[in-house]
């Protein structure tokens, strides 16, 4: 039985009360469940949803007792396999999934009227970037597109949008493609893999298999510079259900037969066409080889999905990447101060340092157990200094002594939010030449001191500009 008919023909179990679990309460109800039940331990949220939705609110522990009764449990995508209530759910043959699925079973089912194009983008790093760059291609083509998912609009909405959107663009997360096992997009893209979220899946494997799901659909866009997907693919795409019906592989390098690749500073498109040069490979936003896999990975799928060399061209050229994720916050004294907030992780801020000769870089906060010797070790060359805060600046501090001891290093113990950024800033004007990147590329998350990643971007940038009045670049 599909989960449309399981969510008509009984009670339905949203676990989860936030901004996923109410858009997905809302949805089953469009698609025609009439026994709704909301699960959250957060009371006034909880009763909330529930009320919103003509539901019964349930603690997850009543939830669990109450699982006998349900046909569908529909599961806010954060919360793992091994949480109570889904495990038990799971032992107990009731089917979870998660409201990507629900909106990709309604579409094709018609429920929303005709069937969308699904472009799926997923990766360790470089996701936002290279969703916002492939919506942006395919409006210039003149395609209805719209960024879905993690960025853009919620799937609910853009489903059920006025004005059609025929193409949905969506970022999804590896918890997001866990829970929709039966997703099949027109095109999607595996950008890159590096150990992340481990808890969350038990294994590299297991998050590895997850992230190949978007890989399940007509056309598979693969980033085959990085080592771990092409190992990865070699062992976890056979195990999927599904199949593309084309394999399409993207390279820093020269594109053979069937590739996306760079040729004479071109982007090229060896795959949909002919060697066709699409758009420069310089001036590309964010800076540095990132962007251009993020580029080729866009490019890839927009012309999958038919649209010119001379949109691509267009969307490139005008194209900004997305605050927190490289973004020049300032420059002052012939110094650029480059906002890369978004790096949580050791893969994404080595991605960051590849994009810059001399950098000042701005380390720091929660490492979650990362280890960051081999980044140092290879970036050392390209450090004019460095600068590490938060809650794990001593294991920074301690890898710099062990691989890069003659870096200059500043580590502040300063950890009020609203003032560490200006000590940032100070001891970066002490050391910052004509020429140099002031980079936070944190390679750890921001919990520890701040509200969220661009919580500590912002007052960053703000910190900038306050250190250098007066000054121009």
């Amino acid at each position: 039985m599909s989960s449309l008919e399981l969510l008509r023909s009984g009670p339905v179990l949203i676990a989860g009360a936030g901004v996923s679990g109410a858009g997905s309460a809302a949805m089953v109800r469009q698609l025609g469940a009439t026994d709704l039940y909301i699960a959250d331990d957060n009371a006034d949220r909880g009763q909330a949803v529930a009320a919103a939705n003509n539901a019964t609110w349930l603690t997850t522990e009543q939830a669990i007792d109450f699982l006998p009764q349900i046909n569908l449990v529909v599961t806010s995508p954060g919360w793992a396999p091994h949480t109570p209530l889904l495990a038990a759910a799971t032992e107990a043959g009731i089917s979870v999934i998660g409201d990507v699925q629900v909106a990709w079973e309604g579409d094709q089912a018609g429920r929303f009227g005709e069937p969308r194009t699904w472009v799926v983008i997923t990766g360790t790093n470089g996701k936002t970037t290279t969703t916002a760059m492939t919506t942006a291609m395919l409006l210039a083509d003149g395609q209805a597109a719209q960024s879905v998912g993690n960025i853009g609009i919620a799937l609910q909405d853009a489903l059920s949008a006025p004005e059609r959107i025929d193409v949905l663009v969506a970022e999804l997360s590896s918890f997001q493609l866990h829970w929709a096992p039966e997703l099949r997009p027109q095109a999607g893209a595996l950008l890159n893999l590096a150990e992340d979220h481990l808890d969350w899946h038990g294994s590299m494997e297991n998050y590895a298999v997850d992230k190949a799901r978007a890989l399940t659909g007509e056309i598979a866009v693969v980033g085959i510079d990085d080592a771990v997907v092409k190992k990865q693919l070699a062992q976890v795409y056979p195990q999927q259900s599904a199949v593309p019906a084309r394999l399409v592989p993207f390279t820093l390098g020269e594109p053979e037969a069937g590739e996306f690749g760079v040729r004479d500073g071109m982007l090229v498109d060896n795959c949909f066409g002919d060697n066709v040069a699409l758009a420069p490979a310089t001036g590309i936003s964010p800076a540095g080889p990132a962007g251009v896999l993020d580029a080729l990975a866009a490019a890839a799928l927009a012309r999958s999905q038919g649209a010119s060399a001379e949109a691509i061209a267009t969307a490139l050229r005008e194209f900004t990447v997305q605050p927190h994720r490289g973004q020049v916050v300032h420059e002052a004294g012939q110094v650029k101060w480059v906002d890369d907030s978004k790096a949580t992780n050791p893969h994404a801020a080595d991605a960051a340092l590849r994009g810059h000769d001399s950098v000042v870089w701005v380390a720091g906060g929660q490492l979650k157990g990362a280890a960051v010797d081999e980044l140092i070790t290879q970036h050392k060359h390209r450090m004019r200094a460095a600068i590490v805060l938060g809650a794990d600046r001593q294991l920074l501090a301690d890898a710099f002594a062990r691989s890069a001891p003659d870096i200059p290093l500043t580590v502040l113990d300063n950890t009020d939010p609203d003032t560490v950024m200006s000590d940032v800033a100070a001891a970066a004007v002490a050391v910052a030449q004509p020429g140099d990147v002031v980079l936070l590329a944190p390679a750890a998350a921001s919990l520890d001191m701040f509200s969220g990643m661009a919580a500590r971007g912002d007052r960053f940038a703000e910190a900038a500009v306050a250190a250098t009045p007066g000054q121009k670049g």
